[in-house]
């Protein structure tokens, strides 16, 4: 007698309410993410203030939302491996949805910036937590078609921001983002918990792992830094090439005129197509590290073209933001990789908190940045920061564990 072959799960299995659910919650994410950055200069001429105090005040309300982001990474992560990673969604999409309501309403710079860290504390649960749920729920062999669906559909939340903001005014586009929230909430009320997480629930009593044993064993604490190694260049595109793409323009020469949030939109084009293609080539590999490479190598060549100096117009700069935005688009694979490292007893403290610790990382290179930039010009100092990034990205890929077709039922002990 010959074995039976594996039945083999089908793909339709991937577009179940879990995962639209995930993927229209990174959609609201990214959008209320980014809403600031978008109406910062309105927003703020709105409530009287002068250009000096719009970029001194700008840049601290920003750090507000950054500080959220770092603080809730951690705080719902843990939660997540306690309570579960349901209740991690629903108090997360909560507290950002109310926060960028009040945000609308706004009066003044304190309490706006008071309302950003809300915000940013809200957001940090959102990402990491769906990314968890879907890897736990979906078959092995499909996680990575999920993680591509969950991002693409995601990221065009930052497109919608771009044209809810030049349809409307800043209030009204925060009261968008808001109401998109609270509407999935109602959704979000028949989505299950993860069958896995509650049998480490059941089995976990007699050996709980706290989580800052992330950082005190060598091993966790080895895999922790692997996972946030391989995410840097994808912020450092967004946070510096892109968001500054008006000075790395002028730098190359290009005479017309470049907004850095035009640069922004087409880099986030691309990554919405890089996305949904990096989670197929993954599967089409059956690797997830394999997949990774490829694309951190395709977002290499976009930097040097970018800084090549053989850029001189507008058109074939906006034709390489969209090539950077399209091979930075591994954010959910590199998150779904994070998840499949752990056991099920830290996997959403360590998956959350990677997602916000790679966001923030921008506030490190961009001083950076800043600094080599007054000696070293526009180009040399984005070409420093890019050695650095791609060579800890790079460290970070080398032996690491391919963790493609994993099972995820098992504890970190």
């Amino acid at each position: 007698m010959t074995a039976a072959t594996p039945v083999q799960p089908k793909l339709s299995a991937v577009f179940t309410l879990p995962v639209i659910v995930a993927s229209l919650g990174y959609f609201v994410d990214v959008y209320d993410l980014l809403l600031f950055n978008i109406v910062r200069v309105p927003s703020l001429k709105d409530l009287g203030l002068s250009e000096e105090e719009i970029s001194q005040i700008g840049a601290n309300i920003y750090n507000w939302q950054q500080a959220g982001l770092l603080i809730g990474g951690f705080l719902w992560g843990i939660l997540g491996d306690k309570l579960g990673r349901r209740s991690v969604l629903f108090g997360s999409i909560l507290t950002y949805s109310l926060a960028n309501i009040a945000c609308g309403f706004t009066q003044n710079v304190e309490i706006y910036s008071i309302l950003r860290f809300i915000a940013g504390f809200g957001l940090a649960g959102e990402l990491g937590a769906g990314i968890t749920l879907i890897a736990e729920i979906l078959p092995k062999e499909l996680r990575g078609y999920g993680a591509s669906v969950v991002a693409s559909v995601g990221l065009a939340g930052a497109i919608a921001a771009f044209f809810a903001v030049k349809l409307t005014d800043w209030r009204m586009a925060y009261f968008i983002g808001g109401g998109m929230g609270l509407i999935l909430l109602i959704l979000r009320v028949n989505v299950l918990e993860s069958i896995v997480f509650n049998k480490s629930l059941e089995k976990r009593g007699s050996k709980p792992v706290p989580w800052w044993t992330i950082f005190t064993s060598w091993s966790r604490f080895v895999r922790y830094m692997r996972c946030m190694g391989i995410g840097l260049p994808t912020y450092m595109v967004i946070g510096i090439y892109s968001t500054f793409g008006n000075e790395f323009a002028k730098a190359l020469g290009i005479a017309e005129e470049i907004q850095a949030g035009t640069c922004v939109l087409y880099t986030y084009i691309g990554v919405v197509t890089g996305d949904f293609f990096s989670g197929i080539l993954s599967q089409w590999l059956h690797s997830r590290r394999k997949a990774i490479l490829l694309m951190m190598l395709m977002t290499l060549a976009g930097v040097a073209w970018l800084l090549s100096g053989g850029i001189n117009n507008a058109d074939t700069l906006y034709i390489c933001y969209v090539w950077l935005g399209f091979s930075i688009g591994y954010i959910a694979m590199f998150l779904t990789t994070t998840a499949e490292q752990f056991g099920t007893n830290l996997r959403a403290t360590v998956t959350t908190s990677v997602a916000n610790n790679v966001r923030a990382t921008v506030l490190l290179t961009l001083p950076l940045f800043q600094f080599l930039k007054k000696d070293s010009g526009v180009l040399h100092s984005g070409a420093i920061v890019g050695a650095i990034c791609f060579s800890l990205a790079l460290l970070s890929l080398w032996r690491m564990e391919e963790t493609y077709g994993k099972e995820l039922d098992y504890e970190e002990n």
